[in-house]
Parts: C-alpha cells; structure tokens; sequence
C-alpha cells in the first residue's frame, strides 16, 4: 500500500476540456478510483502546444511560468495528461531553471511580466509530470497491478507516445526518448500484451494538418497501418491530439491512403480504468469517432 495519498496541482489543457473531453473524464475516473487527488488549476492557461514561441520564446515562457507559478502556489507537482503540455511546460520549468543560475536577469523579465498582471513569481520550486510518469514513478506499477479487477487479458496494445513526451528532459529522466517502456509496462501490469511496431515513437502528423493536410493524413495511415500489421487490436496514446489525428481524423485518413483502416484508438487513463473495473460508459468510449466495440468486446463487456 501507498504511505501517503498522491496529490498534484492538475493541468487538464485545454483539448482535454474540448474535443476530447472523454479524456477529462477518463482522468478523474482513474485518478479517483486509485486515490490520486487532484486540484484543478482552474485559471490556467493553454500551454501553447509550441506555436507561442513562433512569436516569441519570451511569451511561452511567461504564459507558462504562471501556469507553473499556480502549482507553486499550492506546493505540489503540475500534472498534465497532455504529452503536448508535458514538452511545452516540462521544457519552459527546465529552461527557467537554468536561467535561475546562469540567466537571472530573463527570470526577472519574466516575473515583471507576471508582477503586471498580478500573478505569482515563478519560483522553479516544483516539477511538471506527466500522468504516464506519476503513475509509473510515483504510484508504481505493482500498486497498480494489485488495483486490476478485470485484467486486460488477450488484449494487444499498441502505445504511440508521440514526440512531445519523448523530447527528453534533463529533469524528468523517467524514461529513454529514443527506446521508451512505460507504457508497455503499463500494459504488463494491467494483464495486456504490448505490441511493438515502428510508428510508436514517431510523431502523429497533427503539427502538419493545418498547412499539409496529405502528409500529414499519410503519416497518421503509415503508423496505424503499421501498427494493424503487427497485430494491434488499439492504439493507446497519454496525447489527446495524438489522439485526434488517429481516431477523430481516421476517417479522412482512409480517404487518403485509399484503404479501411478501422483501428480503435484509446487515451492511457481509459485503459487503466477498465482494469480497475470501471464502466465504459463513465469513461466515455462511446464517444470516439472510430468505435471502441471490438475492444470492448474483446474484453467480455
């Protein structure tokens, strides 16, 4: 068992509350079902998902050393469930923290930023974690494991991290950027198979979409084409846009690449819940644009 309940200052971002609310609600699921508490930054702001500093790195790095400030506040880690929001924030807290010692002076250009709008200093007291990384590193797997009432037995994953996790931090050395395996123990410890394919660290094709449709449709298709090859029954993403360019846009993907594809594609949250006995209703699988059934039928639901 657990010494001491978990508790994080909770970043939902912005898709989350969104398009992909079923990952909102995934989330809590878990989280309050294993104990976790939470504490909602309700005056945060969007990250940025990386097109601030196309203006100005000085306004990622403000707009975000308040998101980080509101988690200082409260004396706890900030933690995302966004792969997007972990790069963009775990990276503004890391550069921040090194400006600390050899850039002080663009510390103080930002917290007289933050003065004028009557926000909190950043202090760089805190961490940014991702929900991946406080289940595996703080919660632990085995403490997981011992939570399954309905393992996943039969069920072959295929995680897609996408390549805002990957972006290593020297601050968050949780996993290797270039061969990670977080997720899959993950599976392992809820009672499912991973599956490994080529596509599982690559990027998804969102940051495409707007301006290169096509590419960024036919590197969606190559990576779930690959992954149906190598047996996958779903793809698991911790990244809800990830998430929205393989199953929200999988249709217009198949347009295409000229071929059905079909595969259903799951947030983290949503898969660890199911072990632990919770509905697929609650967890909002019936609110996909490609149809969770055949895992859940996979399953015996």
């Amino acid at each position: 068992m657990l010494s001491q309940r978990l508790k994080y200052a909770y970043f939902p971002g912005c898709v989350a509350q969104g398009a992909c609310r079923e990952l909102y609600q995934s989330t809590h699921a878990l989280t309050q079902a294993l104990g976790i508490e939470l504490i909602e930054l309700k005056k945060a702001a969007c990250c940025g998902s990386g097109t601030f500093k196309e203006d100005s790195q000085l306004l990622e790095d403000t707009v975000n050393a308040r998101n980080i400030a509101l988690a200082e506040e409260l004396n706890l880690p900030l933690l995302t469930h966004c792969s997007t929001c972990q790069g963009v924030i775990g990276h503004v807290n890391e550069r921040l923290q090194d400006c600390q010692h050899n850039n002080p002076a663009y510390v103080e250009q930002v917290n007289n930023l933050l003065h004028k709008e009557g926000c909190s200093p950043y202090q760089g007291s805190t961490e940014v974690k991702h929900l991946l990384y406080a289940l595996v590193t703080d919660y632990g797997l085995e403490e997981i494991s011992n939570r399954v009432t309905r393992k996943l037995s039969g069920l072959k994953c295929a995680a897609f991290y996408g390549c805002y996790l990957l972006r290593a931090q020297k601050l968050m050395p949780y996993d290797d950027p270039y061969n990670p395996v977080a997720m899959e123990n993950v599976f392992r410890a809820v009672g499912a198979t991973p599956i490994y394919y080529r596509g599982r660290t690559q990027c998804c094709g969102w940051p495409l979409s707007s301006y290169a449709t096509t590419q960024s449709f036919q590197m969606a298709g190559m990576h779930i084409q690959d992954a149906l090859a190598n047996g996958a029954d779903c793809l698991v993403t911790p990244c809800p846009l990830c998430h929205l360019n393989l199953d929200s846009r999988q249709p217009e993907v198949e347009k295409v690449i000229g071929q059905k594809l079909g595969l259903p594609v799951l947030h983290l949250p949503q898969l660890i819940a199911l072990a632990l006995g919770i509905s697929p209703k609650e967890l909002g699988l019936e609110k996909h644009i490609v149809s969770t059934k055949p895992v859940l039928e996979k399953l015996g639901f």
